[in-house]
C-alpha cells in the first residue's frame, strides 16, 4: 500500500478558494489567473510538497510495485558505486524490507518494462504506443529527427534482419543480432559505430522492439509485440496530458515547461493548477492533492539520480541546495565524491554522504560526510542510522573513515 496521495488526478478548472493558512486558520483569498486560483507557496511549502509526492516522508510505501506505478518509473542506470541507483531510490522508499530481486524479477516477468532505460509498468505502455506510430515526431521534423530517420531509412535492411532473428530466436542480447548496417553510424561519444545499439533504440521508439528481461547486465531483445500487453493505445494527446498529470502527482511541484530531458520529461504542461513559490521566479504547476496536508519528516540517503533532486534548477530554487554529481570529474577537482548521497532530513536536504561498497572487500566506505548546515545531535543520530542501515541492507560491513 501506499501512504496518503495515490488516488484520481483531478483534472480541469477550479474557481477561486480561499488560502489555507498555518494550523488551518483561513486566509485572504488566493489570486487568480482566468478561473483558476494562483496557490501562494513559501519554500518550506514547495519542499514538503515535493518530499510527500517523492514517498519520502515517515509513511513509508511498503509494495515495490505499487511505489513504482506511483513514481511512474525508475532510472535504469548501471553505476552501482554504492548500489545501481534504481535500487537506492526503492531502499530509501521501502527501507531494508526491499530486495533489489524484487526489481530484477518484475522485469524479467514483464510486469514493469524497461523502456529506453526506464522501469515503468507494463500497463502504461499503452501511453506511450501512439508516439511510436507517430516516430520520428509529428508535423514538420526539426533536423535532428530528419537525420535520424534518414538514417533507419538508408539501413531499413539491417531493420529487417534484426526483426527476422527476433521473430525465429528472441529473445536475444545485442551482440547475437546481425550488423548489415550499410551506412555507419557516426557520433563523437561511445555510440560511435554502434549500429545495431543505435538501431535497436529507434526500433523501440518505433515501437518494433523491446526489452524481453536481461541475461546480468545484457538486455535480452525481442519483438514489441511479445512484451507489450495488447490493450489499445490511448490516442497521443490524451496520453501527453495524462502523463503529464501523472508526472506531477510524483512530483508534487514542477515547471509547465522546461528543457528536453533525455530519460524523463521534467516539466508538466497544463498539469494541476498554478503556484508561486515565495522568492523563486516564475510560475510553476501544483498538485493540489500534496497541499495543505500533515507533515512528518524522516532522514533519508538518496541516489544521485533520485527523482527529488534530478532537475537540478527545481532543487536549487525550492531546496537552495547545491549538489553536482562528480563521477566525471578529475578525483583532485571533486568537492564531496565520486558518487555522493544527498541526504534529506524533514523537509530539507543537509548535506552530503562520501561512500563506497567495495564489494571485495566487503565494506561500505564512509569517506566523508559533507554537512551543508549545522547538524543538531538528532540529526547527526539519525544520519548514522541510515549509514548503518545502508550497509546492513548491502551486507556490507560499514569502514567509517569519515
Amino acid at each position: 500500500m501506499l501512504p496518503r496521495g495515490e488516488g484520481p488526478v483531478r483534472i480541469g478548472p477550479v474557481g477561486p478558494r480561499r488560502g489555507v493558512g498555518p494550523c488551518g486558520t483561513v486566509s485572504a483569498p488566493l489570486p487568480t489567473v482566468g478561473a483558476v486560483a494562483v496557490h501562494q507557496l513559501s519554500r518550506k511549502d514547495a519542499r514538503r510538497v515535493a518530499v510527500r509526492a517523492q514517498l519520502l516522508t515517515a509513511t513509508r510505501p511498503t509494495d515495490l510495485f505499487d511505489a513504482v506505478r506511483h513514481l511512474t518509473m525508475l532510472q535504469l542506470d548501471p553505476t552501482a558505486a554504492v548500489a545501481p541507483s534504481a535500487h537506492l531510490v526503492m531502499w530509501s522508499r521501502l527501507g531494508s524490507s526491499y530486495s533489489p530481486s524484487e526489481l530484477d524479477d518484475a522485469i524479467d516477468e514483464q510486469s514493469l518494462i524497461d523502456l529506453r532505460g526506464l522501469a515503468r509498468p507494463a500497463d502504461d505502455m499503452v501511453l506511450y504506443r501512439a508516439e511510436m506510430v507517430e516516430w520520428p515526431g509529428r508535423g514538420e521534423l526539426r533536423d535532428w529527427q530528419a537525420d535520424i530517420r534518414d538514417w533507419v531509412d538508408a539501413n531499413d535492411a539491417c531493420r529487417r534482419d534484426i526483426l527476422e532473428r527476433l521473430r525465429c530466436d528472441g529473445p536475444l542480447p545485442s551482440s547475437a543480432l546481425p550488423d548489415t548496417c550499410v551506412l555507419p553510424w557516426r557520433s563523437s561519444g561511445w555510440t560511435n559505430n554502434r549500429n545495431v545499439v543505435k538501431m535497436l533504440d529507434f526500433m523501440v521508439q518505433r515501437g518494433e522492439v523491446a526489452v524481453a528481461g536481461r541475461d546480468g547486465r545484457d538486455r535480452l531483445w525481442d519483438l514489441a509485440s511479445r512484451v507489450y500487453p495488447d490493450d489499445p493505445a490511448v490516442p497521443l494527446d490524451e496520453a501527453r496530458r495524462i502523463r503529464d498529470e501523472r508526472r506531477l502527482r510524483a512530483l508534487g511541484i514542477a515547471r509547465a515547461r522546461g528543457p528536453d530531458c533525455p530519460a524523463d520529461r521534467l516539466d508538466v504542461g497544463a498539469a494541476g493548477e498554478p503556484a508561486e513559490v515565495e522568492g523563486v521566479r516564475g510560475t510553476w504547476r501544483v498538485d493540489p492533492y500534496w497541499l495543505d496536508q500533515p507533515f512528518s519528516g524522516r532522514t533519508a540517503l538518496l541516489s544521485p539520480l533520485d527523482r527529488l533532486v534530478y532537475d537540478r534548477k527545481r532543487m536549487t530554487e525550492i531546496f537552495e541546495f547545491d549538489y553536482q554529481l562528480e563521477m566525471y570529474k578529475p578525483a583532485a577537482k571533486r568537492r564531496w565524491g565520486y558518487y555522493a548521497l544527498p541526504i534529506l532530513s524533514g523537509d530539507r536536504l543537509v548535506g552530503k554522504v562520501d561512500a563506497t561498497a567495495d564489494r571485495r572487500a566487503g565494506v561500505l566506505r564512509v569517506d566523508a560526510v559533507h554537512p551543508d548546515v549545522t547538524f543538531s545531535k538528532a540529526m547527526t543520530a539519525a544520519i548514522d542510522r541510515e549509514i548503518d542501515d545502508l550497509a546492513r541492507w548491502l551486507e556490507l560491513d560499514l569502514d567509517l573513515a569519515a
